[in-house]
């Protein structure tokens, strides 16, 4: 009998927790949200000290590094082989991916969740302005959930963590700079990430600043995860 798709998300979820490297990932992201908030606590101008500041401060740790296990989510079915297994109990190999792009999205929503809390707690102790804009959230909420996908798709892509972990920084850091070059300048406000993903947390974003942020994502993560998907459902599983 195929499990129902809720609880393959639950179970897709739950991988990214139960294996050595995840756990202590995350561990390590819980431990640098705080400590990071605690020091902007400390050195802060008291003026900068808000809710809005303090939760944007909370959520960079994992939005940085949690991609990484959105990467692990994905490859380790190949490096652990345990993909075999996984597609003999259910066939429908997108079925698989869209629960592995579900328990990525619901860890995201769980990370924002934590990030709020943290804020909320740091405000409340030092007696903060609480200030905190539905469009710097929603944007804030996009930059979370499409740094998840991205790992995923790069996990996709690689099949191999070790190269998709590297290149998930590295290609996007290497454009970066080659879009710093002149002539290049005007195509890296439309395909430089590090760019047309700044905004997000700082206001709201015009129209041409959304029409470069989906140009770019259709770059570093649509193209990735399309190609990553067609890779894996076409793709011989072989047993160890």
């Amino acid at each position: 009998m195929t499990p129902s798709f809720g609880r393959l998300t639950l179970v897709e979820l739950r991988k990214m927790v139960d294996t050595r490297a995840g756990f202590w990932l995350q561990l390590t992201v819980a431990a640098i949200t705080l400590a990071a908030v605690v020091v902007v606590c400390f050195i802060a101008d008291t003026e900068d000290l808000t809710f809005q500041n303090l939760f944007i401060v909370a959520m960079t740790p994992g939005a940085v590094l949690l991609p990484i296990i959105g990467i692990l989510l994905v490859s380790s079915e190949w490096s652990q082989r345990t993909a075999l297994i996984t597609f003999t109990l259910v066939p429908r190999r997108m079925r698989v991916m869209a629960a592995k792009l579900a328990a990525g999205l619901a860890l995201g929503v769980i990370l924002l969740a934590l990030s709020l809390l943290v804020a909320a707690a740091a405000t409340l102790a030092i007696g903060g302005e609480w200030t905190l804009s539905a469009d710097i959230l929603g944007q804030i909420t996009i930059l979370v959930l499409t740094a998840m996908v991205t790992g995923i798709a790069f996990g996709a892509l690689f099949l191999s963590s070790a190269p998709a972990i590297v290149l998930s920084f590295v290609l996007p850091l290497g454009w970066a700079a080659l879009a710093s070059i002149r002539f290049l300048k005007d195509a890296g406000e439309w395909l430089d990430t590090t760019r047309t993903t700044a905004p997000l947390t700082e206001r709201a974003l015009s129209g041409e600043e959304w029409a470069q942020l989906g140009t770019s994502m259709l770059l570093w993560l649509v193209l990735p995860l399309a190609i990553g998907l067609i890779r894996i459902a076409r793709d011989e599983i072989r047993a160890a």
